[in-house]
C-alpha cells in the first residue's frame, strides 16, 4: 500500500513529521490536496491554514507563507510531501491573547502610518503585514 509522508518545517524547527492520508493547503493558484502517489510538484504556499489528515485525526498549522515539494521517495517506496515555511505554528499552540494584542497593535500602527498628509509607505506595509499575520493566527486558533 502506498503511503504519504508529510513534513512541516521552518528554519528553526521541524514542527511535525509522519504518515498522513492527505495534505491540504492553499497556493497562489488555489486550494490543493496532496495524497499518496501524487505527481511530483513544487509550488508556493500563501499565508493560510495547512491541514494534515492522519489516521488519528487532523492536525492544523498556521503557515505564514512558504513552499511545498512533493515527490516519490524510491528508497522507502512512499510519496514525500514537505512544507517549507518561513514562519508556522500548530493551531493548538497559538496564544490567542497575544495574537489579539498583536492585532490591536498592528491596527494602531496602520492608523498611525496612514494619518497625516504624507503617509509612510514602508511603515504602512509593515503594519499591514503584521495585521495579516495576527488575523491568520486568530482565524486558525478559532478553527
Amino acid at each position: 500500500m502506498a503511503t504519504l509522508q508529510v513534513e512541516i518545517v521552518t528554519p528553526e524547527v521541524a514542527l511535525w513529521a509522519g504518515e498522513a492520508t492527505a495534505l491540504i493547503a492553499r497556493s497562489s493558484e488555489g486550494d490543493f490536496t496532496i495524497m499518496s502517489q501524487h505527481t511530483p510538484t513544487v509550488g508556493d504556499i500563501i499565508p493560510s491554514v495547512v491541514r494534515v489528515e492522519t489516521s488519528e485525526g487532523e492536525i492544523a498549522f498556521a503557515v505564514h507563507g512558504g513552499y511545498f515539494q512533493v515527490g516519490p521517495d524510491e528508497a522507502e517506496g512512499v510519496t514525500r510531501a514537505t512544507v517549507l515555511a518561513g514562519v508556522a505554528e500548530r493551531t493548538t499552540q497559538i496564544d490567542v491573547p497575544r495574537a489579539q494584542a498583536a492585532k490591536e497593535a498592528a491596527e494602531a500602527q496602520l492608523a498611525a502610518a496612514t494619518r497625516g498628509e504624507a503617509s509612510d509607505h514602508a511603515a504602512n506595509l509593515l503594519a499591514e503585514a503584521a495585521l495579516q499575520r495576527a488575523e491568520l493566527r486568530l482565524q486558525a486558533a478559532a478553527g
